[in-house]
């Protein structure tokens, strides 16, 4: 898989910038976004040691009647696992520090996906596993490798919203955004390379 490597970012340093430059994204029913674009410097280089070196699974799922290929490679490091860069660790550890007052607690796991082509996706859903069914919460995603549209909709109906997201982009999603509304990444017949995502989750939310 051939990534196109960012005309912005020709560093192999990786490193982060600061997340002063987030802006927030009143998305309703108590949901909201914040993006920062390029938070991750040397992006293409993170994806490729990523891309090398974690050990990715292939799973099945059941799926009405049948089982079927997850669209996309996993990962997932528990709040005890080594994480696979040390960017990470200090990713997590700005992303709890900036959100202390609002979250109260700490990003804690961090489950990663990788998205070889434009075949790979995932279908409309929202981190309701746990915590996230009931309550307020947060998910940090950090993408590195090339742009894939991020999709969000209101799950009482209503617009769709589409971030692309990709070369160090942040996004989290805050507030009641896992239980009231849901989120895709879509497949496409258009030229798309591949794409890592890293989510930040604190305890008991999947």
């Amino acid at each position: 898989m051939h990534l196109q490597g960012s005309l912005f970012d020709q560093t192999d340093e990786v490193r982060l910038g600061s997340l002063r430059g987030m802006r927030r994204t009143v998305l309703g029913d108590g949901a909201w976004l914040d993006l920062l674009p390029g938070w991750l410097s040397g992006a293409d280089a993170l994806f490729a040691q990523l891309a090398a070196e974690v050990p990715w699974q292939a799973e099945r799922r059941q799926m009405y009647e049948q089982v079927v290929d997850v669209p996309r490679l996993l990962a997932f490091y528990r709040s005890d696992d080594p994480l696979p860069h040390p960017v990470l660790d200090e990713a997590r550890e700005a992303l709890s520090a900036h959100y202390a007052d609002e979250l109260g607690e700490p990003f804690t796991t961090a489950g990663l996906c990788y998205y070889r082509d434009g075949r790979d996706s995932v279908a409309w859903h929202g981190d309701r596993i746990g915590r996230g069914r009931r309550e307020n919460t947060m998910v940090a995603i950090l993408s590195v490798g090339e742009p894939r549209d991020l999709l969000l909709r209101p799950r009482r109906g209503g617009s769709s919203v589409r971030r692309p997201l990709g070369h160090g982009d942040l996004i989290v999603m805050g507030g009641s955004c896992q239980r009231t509304w849901e989120h895709a990444i879509p497949k496409t017949a258009r030229a798309a390379g591949p794409r890592i995502s890293i989510q930040f989750r604190p305890h008991g939310v999947r």
